[in-house]
């Protein structure tokens, strides 16, 4: 079920007047790249497919600049460096046809739902459905929860639970082939997405407060161009 229109009017506007509409930190630490345009250093993979034909095809390659998931096989990249406290700029684009693919924040145990997927928060990037969260094996907790997760009883974070929080607004998207910008600010137990400048999601009481970041392949053809992390130095209490 989707949240109503009436909440979701009301709560960005007040999340407007609380200044919920820009960034709460000053993400006032050295800027730096994540993918370097040339290989992917500083990320490992992690395709389970690949445990029993080493020889599949690569899901994750670096092409014109871009770091490219080819959306199959299925997996992850990974940061080789865990992270806390910083604002994450990540610019991408369905260059062929809407898909699905998304960051996973806070990433920890790998494999850990389905043999797939890491302990983590999805920010989904699914055509559609940007800004989603999904809790695997890690959970968050968003205003009118009832209303954007389902039923309390069918809460969970893992197999067959209801892990997915719908997001806010669905009309923050660009066309595919129009270049995306979400940013994902993760200050102590807090998320805030973004996408193109919308606030389209803000949840609090996450369970983890640090760990990898990962990108998706998921089915789907998806470029970026940019994966930049800002540090948040200075945190209020």
């Amino acid at each position: 079920m989707r949240p109503s229109i009436l909440f979701t009017l009301t709560l960005l506007s007040l999340l407007a007047a609380g200044g919920g509409a820009v960034a709460a930190e000053p993400a006032n630490g050295k800027t730096v790249s994540l993918f370097n345009g040339k290989d992917l250093t500083g990320w490992h993979v992690d395709v389970p497919e690949r445990d029993k034909n080493p020889e599949a095809p690569a899901s994750f390659v670096v092409r014109d600049g871009m770091l490219v998931s080819l959306g199959s096989p299925k997996g992850h990249l990974i940061t080789d460096d865990q992270h806390a406290n910083y604002r994450l700029e990540v610019e991408y684009r369905f260059a062929a046809k809407p898909g699905n693919c998304g960051v996973l924040i806070h990433a920890s145990t790998p494999r850990a739902l389905y043999g797939m997927f890491p302990k983590s928060i999805e920010a989904q990037m699914n055509s559609g459905h940007a800004g989603d969260f999904w809790c695997i094996v890690e959970d968050i907790t968003v205003p009118n929860m009832e209303e954007r997760r389902g039923p309390k009883e069918n809460w969970g974070v893992t197999e067959g639970k209801g892990r997915r929080i719908f997001n806010l607004t669905d009309d923050s998207e660009n066309k595919p082939g129009e270049w995306n910008r979400m940013t994902i600010e993760v200050v102590k137990d807090e998320i805030k997405v973004w996408v193109n400048g919308d606030l389209v999601n803000h949840g609090s009481k996450c369970t983890a407060s640090k760990g990898q970041i990962a990108l998706q392949a998921e089915g789907s053809e998806v470029e970026f161009r940019k994966v930049e992390l800002t540090p948040i130095t200075q945190l209020t209490e």
